[in-house]
């Protein structure tokens, strides 16, 4: 056998499908929706979709996604560029926390499982972000964006990964993963 056709027998193409098309929408989104209260939980939700549909690798990559696109189509201004490492590693923080709780679960998951993760991991994340942009506001020169950073990585941060947690909850549901 060549090692062309070993190669395409091992590749996953449901789960390169899926996690294409959640990556796509995660790039795609920030240039369409400069809301966070609408970007930030369907982020979320597709994190989370990434994890349990396509695998932790590909969840993994995907956390890096949305904060370059943000940042680019205008969601983040261009003075909270040092912001984005912050969000990415904020976001892998919840899905590590999700796949811990749920110990990476492919069918069923567990629903008490599932919510303490998200929970633990909403939190961890809020927490992680909270403190990030504390320290960021300081380096910033201009008060008025310091305190525009600091509303934007609290408590926003926790409620639209607990949003997004259950709109990925609904998603998996429907598609008889929980």
């Amino acid at each position: 056998m060549l090692l062309k056709e070993k190669i395409i027998e091992q590749v996953n193409v449901r789960a390169l499908i899926q996690f294409l098309g959640l990556a796509g929408i995660a790039t795609f989104l920030p240039f369409v929706v400069h809301v966070q209260w609408l970007t930030g939980p369907i982020v979320n939700a597709i994190l989370i979709l990434a994890l349990f549909l396509a695998g932790i690798r590909s969840a993994l990559t995907v956390c890096l996604v949305p904060s370059l696109m943000a940042l680019s189509g205008g969601l983040l201004p261009a003075v909270l560029a040092p912001v984005v490492p912050f969000i990415m590693i904020g976001n892998v923080i919840l899905v590590l926390s999700i796949d811990y709780a749920t110990q990476r679960q492919t069918t069923p998951i567990y629903a008490k499982q599932y919510w303490v993760g998200l929970v633990i991991g909403a939190g961890l994340k809020f927490l992680f972000l909270f403190l990030s942009a504390n320290v960021i506001a300081k380096l910033l020169i201009k008060q008025e964006l310091a305190m525009k950073v600091a509303q934007m990585m609290s408590w926003p941060q926790f409620a639209t990964a607990v949003i997004g947690g259950m709109i990925a909850w609904v998603i998996l549901k429907r598609l008889g993963r929980v």
